[in-house]
């Protein structure tokens, strides 16, 4: 019984971590068309990645998930991540010149403004709507 229940708690914790992955689809249609709408890269390695001008945005009521992805150093500059997921997200030392972010979710994410490793908020459109020009 014992042995029974540690398979199935093995087994189910398996499968909630593998629905919560991004999908290696929704990463190369990115890479290739600088395009992910409704898209899931829920942690995903985007560490350092040119996603200059990328349309991250949601469609359909259904936000791009980009919770818990690492970001940093990515080059997010003129994006659209408009109500996108960025929960738990890295984007330190992200280039978001003139990205817009409106109605995303920041939640916990890490932008830390420390020198040399905070994210470039410059003409960047913030979710409440407001526009920030630091570190411009």
């Amino acid at each position: 019984m014992k042995r029974t229940l540690t398979a199935l708690t093995v087994a189910a914790s398996i499968i909630a971590s593998g629905a919560s992955a991004f999908d290696p689809e929704d990463l190369q249609g990115l890479k290739d068309t600088n395009e992910c709408v409704a898209c899931n890269l829920n942690g995903a390695n985007l560490n350092g990645a040119n996603l200059r001008g990328a349309n991250l945005e949601d469609a359909y009521l259904i936000e791009a998930n980009l919770d818990d992805a690492d970001l940093r150093g990515a080059n997010l500059r003129s994006a659209a991540l408009i109500s996108a997921n960025l929960e738990d997200a890295d984007l330190r030392g992200a280039n978001l010149f003139g990205a817009d972010l409106g109605g995303a979710n920041l939640r916990d994410a890490n932008l830390d403004f420390a020198y040399m490793n905070g994210a470039i908020l410059c003409n960047t459109t913030m979710p409440d709507g407001s526009v920030i020009y630091s570190g411009c």
